[in-house]
């Protein structure tokens, strides 16, 4: 089951810690990186966001390289699912 949606971009080094933190986490995630996909760019567009990384998981939005914010998120919806 995919956890997180992760809007990236190719020359982002945020993303590249983004995506390693959530490896090493065991937290599976989709990348949609923007420069490979117009329609990736123009889903985060309709987010309102500008910038990469975005992080998504279920409803939340985390903008940047937040690890904190990751796992407050995830242990929420933990707590939801029981």
């Amino acid at each position: 089951m995919v956890q997180a949606i992760v809007y990236s971009s190719t020359n982002c080094g945020f993303c590249k810690q983004l995506k390693t933190y959530l490896t090493e986490q065991n937290i599976s995630f989709e990348e949609r990186n923007i420069d490979e996909k117009e329609e990736f760019a123009q889903e985060l567009s309709r987010l309102g966001v500008m910038s990469v990384p975005l992080t998504v998981i279920g409803e939340k939005k985390i903008l940047g390289f937040n690890p904190n914010r990751i796992k407050k998120v995830l242990a929420s919806l933990e707590e939801t699912a029981q």
